[in-house]
């Protein structure tokens, strides 16, 4: 099996050298040892990569990116975690489809303010109670809520 070199592995995934250090650190990737200074990789790191960078669009973690991968280097993907990651998506999709069309009505509502404005002033009132949390914001555990 061919080996890259980080500065090749770079080139070919768009990752930082940084970035593969640091992957191997966590254990989502292993060098197969060094060539002076430089870090050697087997070719089929660029394929983990890929799908590290898949689980990473797709907002899961890297603890829970490095739980998909099996000690042998195989991809063991729980099915439940993917439906649960597809089912926070969904929400995410609803919540940012309801917060874009509400600011595209109040950017051509003709109430003379928006705070006057009916559909503005639901925006804010959700916000205000959580319902729209800022992007990147993780929604509320279900669990928690219930426990109050």
């Amino acid at each position: 099996m061919s080996t890259l070199d980080i500065a090749e592995v770079t080139q070919h995934a768009g990752v930082p050298a940084s970035t593969l250090r640091y992957y191997e650190e966590k254990g989502l990737i292993v060098s197969t040892g060094r060539r002076g200074l430089r870090r050697q990789f087997h070719a089929d790191v660029l394929e983990r990569l890929a799908l590290i960078a898949l689980g990473r669009a797709a907002g899961f973690s890297l603890d829970e990116i490095a739980h998909m991968f099996a000690p042998g280097g195989q991809l063991q993907v729980e099915r439940q975690m993917l439906a649960a990651k597809a089912d926070e998506l969904d929400r995410t999709i609803r919540r940012l489809t309801a917060m874009r069309d509400g600011l595209r009505h109040a950017a051509v509502c003709p109430a003379p303010s928006h705070m006057e404005c009916p559909t503005f002033q639901r925006i804010v009132r959700a916000a205000a109670s959580g319902a729209i949390a800022p992007a990147g914001t993780p929604e509320p555990c279900p669990r928690r809520q219930r426990a109050r």
